[in-house]
């Protein structure tokens, strides 16, 4: 049977399951809203995860206990994926219930009222930020250390061609993947975060500077910001980082890129906290500011960013997210971060090549995935994180 018919015939079994859930669903609860208003797609839902979880502990189960070795090491990478969502699953959970525990009165209130998927989201990235802080006592070996043992297969079994000095293996010219993997992460998403940063003091000054003053400066401010939003975001930033190239190189080039980039993602920032500011200018409180003969420092400084907190440090999160993206994206494309330096995007691309093994080593070609799921895993964290921030700042209960 071809991989279509089979693929095919799954869907359809998936289906039949989804609507006998819904049905009987219907007949147990004696039609109760949940199943009668429930659509089919909602249904199919529930089947294709219920199908997918069985599926993925069948997987789990023949790599470790039913499959030869040499068979099992096809699914390295899965079962590391799998036991990295168990523990993780696992250390969110404790991780808020010490919170719950120790600490302030407040902090243990915030842990409280914190979902599980934001607890989640706070130790991932804490988890990310020590591995950033930390990468030279964490990592093995170095991100420019090449070795004589190129394409060590993942595992650290010797018989399978593994090495156990390389537990993820190593690339394509001999380095060690786990140690990218963690100098990725101060690279990455140190220079992510520099960027946001800027992005914020400048967008956000700027857009408390015309919500203050109005008039002409305002109307100048948006206008330009109108003008650089109108250019796609990432054909700007390679545009212009690609001019930079003719001017500095490795140091240099970095510094501009990530003054491209927060010049082009301040435009956003500008547009949030002038709309934020308009709404605050015109309580009580700044008019008696104003009456009390405050400077404009103080009035943007003490009057309007306090109670600008809330929507900003959630814009942030997702700013954060999008220029983290937008940096994995340019390495991925040449323009970013250069080598020998290590980058998530930049490992994607070189190891691009690892899927052609996909037909003899599924355990190679996944390497690729190694640095997309780190991506992935922390743009994850962060928007747990904004989520449960804007729930918090709506003021809405669960």
């Amino acid at each position: 049977m071809s991989g279509i018919m089979t693929f095919i015939i799954a869907l359809i079994v998936i289906a039949f399951a989804g609507w006998v859930f819904r049905f009987v669903g219907q007949k147990a609860t004696n039609n109760a809203p949940t199943f009668r208003d429930m659509p089919f797609a909602v249904a199919f839902g529930y089947a294709l995860g219920v199908a997918a979880l069985i599926w993925a502990v069948w997987t789990y189960v023949q790599a470790q206990f039913i499959l030869p070795e040499a068979e099992a090491n096809k699914y390295f990478f899965f079962v590391v994926a799998i036991h990295g969502l168990l523990l993780a699953g696992a250390a969110a959970y404790v991780f808020r219930l010490l919170g719950r525990i120790v600490g302030t009165a407040g902090s243990r209130k915030l842990f409280r009222q914190m979902p599980l998927t934001a607890a989640f989201g706070v130790l991932v990235i804490l988890v990310y930020a020590f591995m950033a802080i930390f990468a030279g006592a964490l990592a093995p070996h170095g991100q420019e250390e090449v070795f004589a043992q190129a394409n060590v297969v993942p595992g650290g079994n010797p018989a399978l061609g593994g090495n156990p000095d390389f537990p993820l293996g190593t690339d394509q010219i001999g380095r060690d993947i786990l140690s990218r993997l963690i100098y990725g992460a101060r690279n990455t998403v140190g220079i992510a975060f520099v960027t946001t940063l800027i992005a914020f003091v400048v967008g956000g000054g700027l857009g408390f500077l015309a919500a203050t003053l109005r008039g002409w400066v305002d109307q100048v401010l948006s206008r330009a910001v109108d003008v650089l939003m109108a250019i796609p975001a990432l054909i700007f930033a390679l545009l212009l980082i690609t001019v930079a190239k003719a001017w500095v190189d490795g140091t240099g080039l970095t510094i501009a890129m990530i003054l491209i980039m927060a010049l082009i993602d301040s435009t956003r920032v500008f547009r949030l906290a002038r709309a934020v500011g308009m709404n605050i200018v015109v309580m009580d409180y700044i008019e008696a500011a104003k009456l009390r003969g405050e400077k404009l420092s103080y009035i943007v400084f003490r009057e309007i960013l306090p109670n600008a907190t809330a929507p900003l440090l959630a814009e942030f999160g997702l700013r954060f997210c999008f220029v983290f993206l937008t940096i994995s994206s340019l390495s991925f494309l040449g323009v970013g971060i250069q080598p020998p330096l290590a980058d998530w995007g930049t490992m994607v691309k070189d190891m691009s090549s690892f899927i052609n093994y996909a037909a003899f080593a599924p355990q190679v070609s996944a390497a690729p995935l190694l640095a997309a799921g780190a991506i992935a895993l922390l743009t994850v964290a962060v928007n747990f994180v904004v989520d449960w921030m804007l729930h918090r700042s709506s003021g809405l209960k669960d």
